[in-house]
């Protein structure tokens, strides 16, 4: 269990770390650096979904034979429209953007920032947690070392989207002190999605195939409807196209040698 406890705050340290960065830099990023890690981030989660959850998914479910696609399939879709459906229920604002989606609120911009990464999170607390529920449930397919694999790398692109809300929250006028507590706020969705996600899949374990492939989905959803367009606004540039290969090839080696 300690294993498991650590697994899934690995990557809330990683958020939280990023958030500290507005102690210690002066000025707010700069777009290309923000463009960068988010290309990363969208390397990083598009090699998770793959490897560490929609190919698992598809294995657990071969004595299904030539309908082995369909836990994943339904799974993934599943994920998808409920990422769509938040989107569209919980009023948020993406950073550099000056329009909020959702429906129409009072809450501040900063506020809606934090809600917009948070959002952002709940899928990789979601992947973190099913994993761990696959091996605790004893999954041929999921080991103690591939769940690690994906808690590290979702850490280590959280530690530069800490950064990307805790820098903006501060050049909007809040402290530091409320700029690194907004960044940690956004990432404390991540380990209760987790201990929600291992609990769910505790109680249900035919379900395992479909949670990960939820997970992948909403994962997914984030990578396209948020960090895509984020990577590639502005003035052209090849850094976000770079950035997430270097994202994705950073995860599928984790994946691949430590699974």
């Amino acid at each position: 269990m300690t294993e498991t406890f650590w697994g899934i705050l690995i990557p809330f340290l990683g958020t939280s770390m990023g958030a500290a960065c507005v102690f210690f830099m002066r000025r707010a990023l700069g777009d290309l650096v923000q463009r960068s890690l988010a290309g990363f981030a969208a390397g990083v989660m598009v090699a998770a979904s793959v490897w560490s959850l929609l190919i698992p998914a598809i294995e657990q479910s071969e004595k299904l034979g030539r309908f082995a696609f369909f836990p994943a399939f339904a799974g993934f879709w599943f994920g998808v429209l409920f990422l769509l459906a938040l989107d569209h229920l919980i009023p948020h604002l993406h950073v550099g953007s000056e329009e909020a989606e959702g429906p129409k609120s009072r809450l501040g911009r900063t506020t809606m920032m934090v809600l917009a990464v948070t959002l952002h999170n709940i899928p990789e607390g979601m992947a973190v947690g099913v994993m761990y529920a696959g091996f605790l449930a004893g999954s041929a397919q999921i080991t103690a070392a591939s769940a690690l694999a994906l808690s590290l790398g979702i850490a280590i692109q959280n530690f530069p989207e800490g950064a990307i809300i805790s820098m903006p929250l501060r050049a909007e006028g809040e402290s530091k002190g409320r700029a690194f507590a907004g960044g940690v706020l956004s990432g404390v969705v991540e380990p209760i999605g987790a201990v929600v996600t291992i609990l769910a899949a505790q109680l249900v374990i035919p379900a395992l195939p479909y949670l990960l492939s939820f997970a992948a989905g909403a994962m997914l959803y984030v990578v396209v409807e948020e960090l895509i367009p984020e990577m590639s606004q502005g003035r052209h540039s090849n850094l976000g196209t770079v950035f997430f290969a270097v994202g994705f090839s950073v995860m599928m080696v984790l994946d691949v040698a430590l699974g």
